[in-house]
C-alpha cells in the first residue's frame, strides 16, 4: 500500500496560532468561535458566531511579496510561519531540489475579499496577485522557494481534501519527491452573504449531530503539510496511506441525501490504504451541523459502519473552528495528525441531545468531551457543494513499520 509520511505540518485558525495552540484548545474544550461581526454588512440578523484569526490584519508580508498582499495570503503566510515549517520545506529543497518539490493547495474563494474592498472604496485592485484562484498557489510557491509544479484545487469544501489526491498522485507517478499540500480560506463578504441567503448561518454556536442544529459558523483558516513518499516507516511518525473521492452531482448545494458520494469517497479512501473498516478508531465527519449535512453523511456513514463491530469514537471538529470552507480539509487533516501523536480523541462540542433520526450505527461513539484514547487509524471526511466529496486516511507508523 502506498504510505505518505508527514515530514512537517502547520495550522493557523480561530484556535490559535501554530499545532501547539490548537492541541491546547482541543484539550480543553475551548472553542475558537466568538460573537464578532467581521464586516459591516446589511444584514439584519444579529452578529453571528465566527471562526476569526484575530492575528491576520497584523501580518506584514516581506518586501518582495507586498503585490501579493491581500487577507488569504496574509493568512497563509501566518501559517507558514508557523511551526518551522518555511525550515523543513527548505531541507527538503535542499535536499531534492528546488523543481523536485511540487505545491498543491486548495481554497474556495481566495483573496475575494481584497475585490471586495477595491468595489467598496473604489480602489486598484492587484487581481492577479489577490482575487485570481492561482494567486494562493503562486505566492505559497514563492514565499517557499518552490520550483517544481504547482496547482490549485477549488471544489468548495472538499479543496483542500482533494488536493491530497493530487499530491498523491505526484508523489506515486515519481514526478516530484516532496509535495506541500495544503489549504487557505479566509472570511470575506461573499461567503458571508451566500451562506446567510441559503439560510443555513446558525445566531447559536453549530451543533453537529444535535437534534436542534440549525446551521453552519463560518471560520477562516490556513494549514499545510509536506508529504514525501516513505522507503522506511518510523514508529513515531505519521502517515497519509489513503485518498478517496466520489461525485454524486446530486444537486449544486445540497448532498445526496443518501450520502452515495461521500460513501464512495470513503470506500475509495479505503481500498487504497488497504484497511478493513474495523480499524478505524476515530471518523472525522464534514459535520458542518447543517440538517442537510449531517443526515446524508450519516446515512453514508451507516452504509459501511453499520455492520461494524468494533467501536469507533466519530464526530466533528466543526464547532471548535467554524466551518473553514475550501481549508477545512487541511483543518482536520492536522487535528487528526495531532490525535494520533497524542492518542486523544476529540470532542463534538455542543452536543446536547443527539438527533435520534441520525442512522448511527451502534458501535459509533460520539464524545461530547475529549478523552484520552489510542488512536492509530483515522479516516477524515470532506463534503463539497456539487456532490464533489473526498476522505483520506491518516495511519500511525506503529502499524506501518514492519509493512513493506
Amino acid at each position: 500500500m502506498p504510505a505518505f509520511q508527514i515530514i512537517a505540518s502547520t495550522l493557523v485558525s480561530a484556535l490559535g496560532i501554530g499545532k501547539q495552540a490548537h492541541w491546547a484548545a482541543v484539550q480543553s474544550n475551548a472553542t475558537g468561535l466568538a460573537k464578532r461581526r467581521f464586516l459591516s454588512t446589511d444584514l439584519t440578523t444579529p452578529p453571528s458566531y465566527l471562526g476569526e484569526v484575530t492575528n491576520c490584519e497584523q501580518t506584514e508580508l516581506p518586501s518582495q511579496l507586498q503585490h501579493y498582499d491581500c487577507r488569504n495570503n496574509r493568512l497563509a503566510y501566518l501559517a507558514m510561519l508557523s511551526d518551522d515549517f518555511i525550515d523543513n520545506v527548505s531541507r527538503a529543497i535542499r535536499q531534492y531540489g528546488p523543481t523536485q518539490v511540487g505545491l498543491v493547495v486548495g481554497t474556495s474563494t481566495s483573496g475575494i475579499a481584497a475585490t471586495e474592498n477595491a468595489l467598496r472604496h473604489q480602489t486598484e485592485l492587484a487581481y492577479a496577485f489577490t482575487h485570481r484562484m492561482t494567486s494562493l498557489a503562486d505566492f505559497c510557491a514563492d514565499s517557499l522557494a518552490i520550483q517544481g509544479p504547482r496547482q490549485v484545487i477549488s471544489t468548495a469544501c472538499s479543496s483542500s481534501v482533494k488536493a491530497f489526491a493530487t499530491a498523491q498522485r505526484w508523489l506515486e507517478a515519481g514526478l516530484v519527491r516532496a509535495v506541500v499540500v495544503g489549504g487557505v480560506d479566509s472570511l470575506c463578504a461573499t461567503t458571508f452573504y451566500g451562506f446567510s441567503s441559503l439560510e443555513l448561518v446558525s445566531e447559536q454556536l453549530c451543533a453537529p449531530l444535535d437534534k436542534d442544529r440549525n446551521g453552519i459558523n463560518i471560520g477562516e483558516a490556513g494549514g499545510f503539510m509536506l508529504l514525501e513518499k516513505a522507503s522506511h516507516k518510523k514508529a513515531d511518525a505519521v502517515y497519509l496511506t489513503g485518498v478517496g473521492e466520489g461525485t454524486d452531482g446530486y444537486h449544486a448545494a445540497t448532498p445526496h441525501p443518501e450520502g452515495v458520494g461521500i460513501r464512495l469517497a470513503m470506500q475509495n479512501a479505503l481500498r487504497m490504504a488497504n484497511v478493513p473498516i474495523q480499524d478505524i478508531d476515530y471518523l472525522n465527519l464534514h459535520g458542518t451541523g447543517t440538517q442537510a449535512n449531517d443526515a446524508a453523511e450519516m446515512y453514508g456513514v451507516n452504509q459501511l459502519f453499520g455492520t461494524c463491530q468494533n467501536p469507533c469514537y466519530v464526530g466533528s471538529t466543526k464547532a471548535f473552528t467554524g466551518h473553514t470552507l475550501g481549508a477545512s480539509g487541511i483543518v482536520e487533516a492536522v487535528l487528526c495528525q495531532l490525535a494520533i501523536e497524542h492518542h486523544y480523541i476529540p470532542a463534538n462540542l455542543n452536543l446536547s441531545k443527539l438527533d435520534p433520526a441520525l442512522p448511527l450505527p451502534a458501535n459509533l461513539r460520539v464524545p461530547t468531551i475529549g478523552l484520552a484514547h489510542p488512536v492509530r487509524t483515522c479516516l477524515s471526511n470532506a463534503l463539497g457543494f456539487g456532490g464533489s466529496n473526498a476522505s483520506l486516511i491518516l495511519q500511525s507508523g506503529t502499524l506501518l513499520e514492519n509493512v513493506a
